[in-house]
This record gives structure tokens, sequence and C-alpha cells, in this order.
């Protein structure tokens, strides 16, 4: 096997265990590393998003052994972001999504301080009441297929701001990513098939994708079993911790 495939499945495990454990960061991640080394961003974006099919789908069955999954909230959430994902796919493939990166990189700091402000409080965990969380699932498949990562630190950030409980909040957007990552990779397949995007360089990082898969599925039983039995004010912190962190790293690329 290439050396690059057991380069790609250390990032896949460690961004599978943090993803997998607080519900964000496996595309940026994979996604910077990728791009770090080269890879266009609409290649990049596809190649995560292909990895997150299978990682998805593994985070999600663990997620649900551990019944940290919310039924109706992954329904809707699910559905609002396949719709978002898809847009997202055929704005990537059409203009550079550099642009929008700015304002994602804001509703993360402004949702890290608020998470952090209420591990910091004690603020216990209450049903999440928003009445539709379709437009948030919409939001963030639309900003995960742009930025090649996005649905976790939009969508966790958000639940955990509004009082979710936290393991809800994760164990429900990981399962809902496993749907948005199938029609993301569907949509980049139609855009590739139908002429309407060109890919650079994909098919030279096969390995890379092959080890983020492989990675990532060995560690979704871990994580999900590290979001069960972790003090749900610990999980609160660290989520915070690494919104925030995410936030200031992105920025300071953004804007030096």
């Amino acid at each position: 096997m290439s050396p690059e495939f057991w380069l790609y499945g250390a990032v896949g495990f460690a961004a599978q265990i943090v993803d997998g454990a607080l519900g964000m960061a496996y595309g940026v991640v994979s996604t910077t590393v990728l791009l770090a080394n080269g890879v266009p961003p609409a290649s990049a974006s596809a190649s995560v998003h292909a990895a997150k099919v299978f990682t998805g789908a593994a985070s999600a069955i663990s997620h649900i052994a551990h019944r940290n999954v919310d039924w109706r909230l992954l329904v809707l959430l699910a559905a609002g972001g396949v719709v978002g994902g898809v847009a997202g796919t055929y704005l990537l493939t059409s203009v550079d999504g550099d642009a929008i990166k700015p304002y994602v990189v804001a509703w993360l700091g402004l949702m890290g301080l608020v998470i952090l402000y209420r591990a910091w409080k004690g603020v216990r965990p209450k049903p999440f009441s928003w009445k539709s969380p379709l437009p948030l699932g919409l939001v963030g498949g639309f900003f995960d297929a742009v930025g090649g990562g996005g649905w976790g630190p939009v969508v966790t950030s958000t639940l955990l701001g509004s009082g979710a409980d936290p393991r809800k909040a994760i164990g429900t957007t990981n399962a809902a990513e496993a749907f948005v990552a199938a029609a993301v990779s569907a949509a980049f397949l139609a855009a590739l098939v139908s002429g309407h995007w060109r890919t650079e360089g994909l098919a030279e990082h096969l390995w890379s994708v092959l080890g983020l898969i492989a990675g990532g599925v060995v560690a979704a039983p871990i994580a999900g079993w590290m979001t069960k039995v972790m003090p749900l004010r610990a999980l609160t912190w660290v989520v915070g911790l690494v919104v925030t962190g995410l936030a200031i790293s992105q920025a300071i690329v953004l804007f030096r």
C-alpha cells in the first residue's frame, strides 16, 4: 500500500475520534490536510465527502447503538442538509467558495463563545425546542459542501448554543451527516458526469481518500462510546474549546 494510505489513515482516525465524540471537525481536519498537500478545493471537498459516506454510516450506527440520537431531529436535519449540500455542491463547482469562508469563521467564533459561557455557568441541557431544525440543516449542508467541512461546526454548535443535550446534539448531528455526505457525493458525481465540473487531480489522491475512510471507520465505534460516557459539563467545555480554536485558526489563515 502507498505510504499516503497510512498517513491519511492516521489523519482519518484522529479526525473521526474528534468528530464522533464532539460532533464536528472530521471535514475541517481532513480538508485542511488535503488542501495543504495541493488538492484543489472542489476536489478536496469531493474526496472528503466520499470518505464521509462510509465514516458517517459507521458513526451513525455507533451513536444509534449508544442511544445518542433524537429521531425527529435526525429526520429534519438530514432533510435540510441534503438540500443545502446539493446547492452548495453546485455553487462550489461553479465559483470560488473562499468568499463565503469569513462568514463561517464568524459564526464559529460566536457559537464557540456561547458554548463556553454555558459550560462556565453550568447551564443544564434542555430539550431542543426550535420549531424547525430543517433550516439549520439547510445552512449546515450548504457550508459543509462549499467548505469541505462545516456540518458539525454549524449544526452541533448551534444545537448546543440553544441548550440541547450535548450527547443528543452530537449523536444526531453525526447520524444526519451520513445522509448529507451521500447527497453531496452524488451531486459531485452528477456534476462530473454532466460536464458541469472538471475535476483536477482527484484520481491522483485515491490512496488518500481510502486512508481517510479506513481510519474513520475504525475510530467511529470508539468515538460513539466516548460521547456516551464523558461527563456533560466536561464535554461541553471540550466542544466549546474545539469550536473556538477552529474559528481562531481559520481566521488567522484567512486574514494573515
